[in-house]
């Protein structure tokens, strides 16, 4: 990345850590993002899925909605349920159009204020979109506050060694189960008052057991140094944050998902509750309502659906390429593809024409003028190792 382009960029807290530890520095919405480090997009990979390894995310966006209306506002805009939601319960919620398509995929949290000033509710939205989704937000603002929180840096903390590593430092850690968060201090030497006062949720973007963090950005790179001083812990990039939520079966949004992608063909509607579905409580009322919910009841309403598709030999497929079926005839395209290390072959997530999403069929991608034959396969690829308790 040259002078002139990194200048442009925007830095998390971290950069000078990244800088330190000698990560190749990539451009990705708008800020400078570590890509990889020395050992490579292979070793961080696999020892994510073996140990423990921090991600710099604080591009993501931070917004509180605040006020006794702020759960009834926000399901205005997405099919979930916020009002239901208890605190310190996490929940994957979508923002919808009029057309049923995703405008971004975010987390939802109800917690105590900081200052303890009562409860609201805690968003972390994708960096690509923060912009949009907080004008969108901002419509509505006559039903609560809102509130951005660009002085908070988010790291993740992910594997199956993750949480038990953390709780070392921080006990009360190893009471969280999945999608649950809670206030936690962390003790470091020379912190205000002994400790670093953080956020942090059971949750993550790999498929692995593990935590996500928010922190002030001043005790960031504190923070993560301390973290990273653990046998675990080692650095990871967004490199094998990529071929991790592949794994998983996880959807990046401007890739597997986007605004022209109902619910019902991403294959999400397990994340709408009962209680926004036709003959529930608090039915509809959100952007594209009519579409999503009609989809629901009836599937074939749906032209597509988002597959999992694995390679049978080792080419790799990427974004962007034509599937066909053995007679030739367009099938669709994937949107996510990469060599998956935890597999040992490639794998894909693609949409395809309902009728081509036969369990187990074949398909064949177009690369460089061959067609590459691929199996559909259930997603995840690698098992969820979510702590449920």
């Amino acid at each position: 990345m040259s002078h002139s382009a990194a200048s442009e960029l925007i830095p998390t807290p971290l950069h000078p850590l990244h800088m330190e530890l000698g990560a190749r520095m990539v451009p990705f919405a708008g800020y400078a993002m570590p890509v990889q480090y020395p050992k490579g997009i292979l070793a961080e990979h696999l020892h994510t899925r073996q140990s423990a390894g921090l991600f710099d995310i604080s591009h993501m966006g931070q917004v509180a909605l605040r006020g006794s209306g702020a759960a009834a506002a926000l399901e205005t805009r997405v099919p979930m349920d916020i009002q239901g939601l208890p605190e310190g319960k996490q929940r994957y919620a979508l923002f919808t159009n009029e057309q049923g398509g995703i405008l971004d995929d975010l987390m939802v949290i109800p917690r105590q204020r900081a200052d303890g000033a009562g409860q609201e509710l805690f968003l972390i939205v994708n960096a690509a979109c923060k912009a949009q989704d907080l004008a969108l937000l901002q419509t509505l603002s006559d039903r609560c506050d809102i509130v951005p929180m660009p002085e908070h840096a988010l790291l993740a903390l992910q594997g199956p060694q993750a949480v038990q590593t953390f709780a070392r430092l921080v006990p009360q850690a190893a009471d969280l189960v999945f999608m649950t968060g809670a206030w936690l201090d962390v003790p470091v030497e020379g912190g205000a008052g002994g400790a670093i006062r953080v956020f942090a949720t059971r949750s993550g973007y790999t498929g692995e057991d593990g935590l996500e963090i928010s922190v002030a950005a001043a005790d960031a790179e504190r923070l993560a140094r301390l973290l990273l001083s653990l046998p675990e812990v080692q650095p990871i990039g967004l490199g094998a944050r990529d071929t991790l939520r592949l794994e998983a079966g996880l959807c990046l949004y401007g890739h597997d998902i986007d605004a022209s992608t109902t619910p019902v063909e991403a294959g999400l509607t397990w994340a709408i509750q009962k209680v926004r579905r036709n003959g529930g409580a608090r039915a509809g009322g959100f952007p594209g309502a009519d579409v999503i919910l009609a989809q629901i009841d009836n599937p074939a309403l749906a032209p597509r659906r988002r597959i999992g598709l694995i390679g049978l030999d080792r080419t790799p497929v990427r974004e962007g390429t034509e599937l066909r079926t053995a007679d030739g005839r367009h099938a669709g395209k994937v949107t996510s593809g990469s060599f998956a290390p935890s597999v040992g072959g490639p794998v894909a997530m693609a949409y395809v024409a309902a009728e081509f999403a036969v369990p187990s069929g074949t398909l064949y991608a177009q690369v460089r003028g061959r067609a590459v034959p691929m199996q559909l396969q259930p997603m995840p690829f690698v098992p969820h190792r979510y702590w449920r308790g």
